[in-house]
């Protein structure tokens, strides 16, 4: 880690300049700077080794005594306490003759390497101040003058380059190092107070936090603390943000790493990493580790291509292993979550490994409310607004989804310079984030534009009669998100089951749209795939997994397998025969072409109410539900606001018919569209 760290400020104080000349080599200021220590270094000592291996004048004794008397010497050193007492070198400059034998300035090295220098001459030499006396071990400085250049390009070069290599061999050989992050006390300050609508899932993570306050409560009783939670649900539930809060709460040591962080290409870095990482929690027992989307690297074994021996099953056998295998240690608690649990191997999920599972579900009508009012706190809200409204015209939004509408009414607010978020723009934030947000830019031609109109009022109509519907929300014939026209409506309450007649009246729903559109231009067109494709896949769940045939009975036919690695509907087995299929075909038809009667027989009788509906779309491009249903109950309407003038024409073509959402069971495979309530493209 602190390798790590200090890499990183290396790179962030080096920044990299361009070339001049437009060139694409790029050097940082260490390395120009270390590259301009080491020329400027070798240099000069080039230089001094050039200058000190300058070879000198040799004098003989009667050439440096003669010199000396004739004020020739600049400067000698005579060498005393040499090896022996008679014979001592004089080193040092003379100065030069011109050619008429006058001195000159320069001065010339020489050295007299056997001078016989009596005491009488000493003391004639020496008081002179061109004269000194040294004693100097020559042999020694000669060979630290030869070896120390080397030496000092030596220790450069280990500074700047050997330095790095060890650097960055340390980091490749890191790669068996956790990942995992000790999470900091006071970066955290998410507790279980911003942790809303999941209220039975962080009672059961609490649990956790106070066992760690106070053990003796619950060992008292013989109690032992859970050594794994797994947390399963939604994207958007809130897992995570469970788990930052068991942090924010907990005393003890937090780590954190993603399921991602284990996988590597490398065969049994995995491994490694698992050991690693419960080998640092075990420095810091009592201590929790949170592992975020575990199922990257949970799978189950033995599917798919990978075989026995690849590098997630490694892994995997590592972390089944250290949570608890032969050399286990309390005090390590593993928590963990994912979307996923059907495709996790059993042996993680077996007690001694996950003792509890905690679902954190989709919010209710009152869990919904809490959330806005957890996250309302962070935006300017006005007073009138009644987040209980929102909270119930937003019927299967996670605690995500919630927070993302108030920053979109926080945007949509400060665009048109409001002072606080209003229920204008909380409404229209909702329909952005669950319908997507109006394309008015491109150009429509009005037929396009008459087909769409009629293609929605269709739906609208028909969604109005039948009496197992939704409330209708609102109507467009306005681009929104991937759709270019929309039937929106909203449950009254949370859906948590679905009957077999709100199923038949929603196939109804689908198909009067291109019965609409076929009246008005006596053709059809592909604006109804979309509405086909679902209808088709509801009849077939109906039949299929839900038991809603009479003549197939509750029969489940075709249950998916799912095979890991090779993804769903790949090698799924049939388990029934030729004329049963051929049955189910035909109850599938059946289903869609009774929706289809039924929804022709109510469009063509209330087919004054149908052009009504079309004719004010066209005019106001958005209806809401209760002028819908003031056209087809009294044959009045009431515009609540003149179209718009100012907003240019618009391109598409007409829309899929949005449905409900889903319920909170599980849903067979394959069967997309049945839980969105976004309408699916024009095909």
């Amino acid at each position: 880690m602190s390798e790590e760290d200090n890499n990183k400020r290396m790179n962030e104080g080096n920044s990299k300049k361009p070339m001049p000349g437009g060139g694409g080599f790029k050097f940082s200021s260490m390395t120009l700077l270390a590259w301009t220590v080491i020329i400027g270094t070798t240099v000069t000592l080039f230089m001094m080794r050039q200058r000190l291996n300058t070879p000198a004048t040799v004098l003989s004794q009667a050439e440096f005594l003669s010199m000396f008397q004739s004020n020739l010497i600049a400067h000698a050193t005579i060498n005393l306490g040499g090896q022996t007492s008679q014979m001592t070198p004089v080193t040092g400059t003379f100065y030069r003759l011109d050619k008429d034998g006058k001195p000159t300035k320069d001065e010339v090295a020489f050295s007299a390497p056997n001078v016989y220098l009596t005491q009488k001459m000493l003391d004639e030499l020496l008081p002179s101040d061109r004269i000194e006396a040294g004693a100097p071990n020559a042999m020694l400085m000669s060979v630290l003058w030869g070896v120390a250049p080397f030496v000092i390009l030596g220790a450069l070069f280990w500074f700047f380059f050997i330095r790095q290599i060890k650097i960055a061999g340390k980091g490749a050989l890191s790669f068996g190092k956790s990942k995992a992050r000790m999470l900091a006390k006071d970066r955290n300050k998410t507790t279980f107070k911003d942790v809303a609508g999941v209220d039975e899932a962080i009672e059961e993570v609490s649990e956790l936090v106070e066992f760690l306050r106070d053990p003796k409560k619950f060992q008292r009783l013989g109690g032992r603390i859970p050594k794994g939670v797994l947390m399963v649900g939604a994207p958007g539930t809130g897992k995570t943000l469970l788990a930052k809060a068991i942090a924010g709460e907990a005393d003890a040591s937090f780590f954190s790493i993603s399921g991602s962080d284990f996988v590597e290409m490398f065969v049994g870095v995995g491994a490694s990493r698992v050991r690693d990482m419960f080998e640092q929690a075990r420095k810091a027992t009592p201590c929790l580790i949170f592992i975020d989307e575990i199922d990257a690297v949970g799978r189950s074994r033995g599917h798919g291509l990978g075989g026995g021996n690849d590098e997630r099953e490694q892994t995997l056998n590592a972390l089944l292993v250290e949570m608890d295998g032969f050399d286990t240690q309390e005090g390590i608690i593993i928590i963990a979550a994912t979307n996923r649990p059907d495709v996790l191997d059993p042996a993680l999920l077996r007690p001694g490994r996950f003792d509890r599972q905690v679902t954190v579900s989709l919010p209710d009508v009152r869990g919904r409310e809490a959330i806005l009012k957890v996250h309302a706190k962070n935006v300017k809200v006005a007073p009138d607004v009644d987040l209980s409204v929102i909270a119930r015209g937003t019927p299967g939004y996670s605690g995500a989804e919630l927070a993302n509408l108030l920053n979109e009414a926080a945007l949509l607010a400060a665009r048109t310079n409001k002072k606080a978020i209003s229920m204008v723009e909380l409404e229209e934030a909702r329909d952005k984030v669950r319908w997507g947000r109006e394309r008015r830019s491109l150009a429509m031609t009005d037929e396009d534009k008459k087909f769409t109109a009629w293609h929605e009022a269709g739906h609208a109509l028909v969604n109005v009669l039948l009496e197992h519907t939704h409330p209708l929300h609102k109507v467009t014939i306005i681009p929104r998100g991937q759709a270019l026209g929309a039937t929106m409506y909203l449950p009254k309450e949370d859906i948590l089951n679905r009957r077999r007649k709100e199923m038949i009246d929603m196939i109804a729903v689908t198909m009067g749209g291109r019965i609409a559109e076929q009246i008005v231009s006596d053709d059809i067109s592909t604006g109804a795939a979309g509405d086909i494709q679902q209808a088709t896949q509801l009849a077939k769940a109906m039949v299929m997994h839900w038991g809603m045939s009479d003549k197939l009975g509750n029969v489940l036919y075709g249950e998916a397998q799912e095979y890991v690695f090779l993804g769903r509907d790949m090698m799924r087995s049939k388990d029934y025969s030729e004329t049963t299929a051929q049955e189910i075909d035909s109850e599938v038809k059946r289903i869609v072409n009774d929706g289809y009667l039924t929804a022709k027989n109510l469009i063509e009788t209330h087919r004054d109410k149908l052009e009504m509906i079309a004719k004010a779309l066209l005019e106001y491009e958005t209806l809401e539900g209760s002028q819908v249903e003031e056209i087809i109950r009294n044959g009045t309407f009431t515009p609540h606001s003149k179209p718009p003038t100012d907003v240019g024409p618009m391109l598409g073509a007409p829309a899929g018919t949005p449905l409900p959402e889903a319920p909170s069971k599980p849903l067979p495979p394959k069967l997309g569209g049945l839980g969105a309530a976004t309408p699916l493209p024009a095909s």
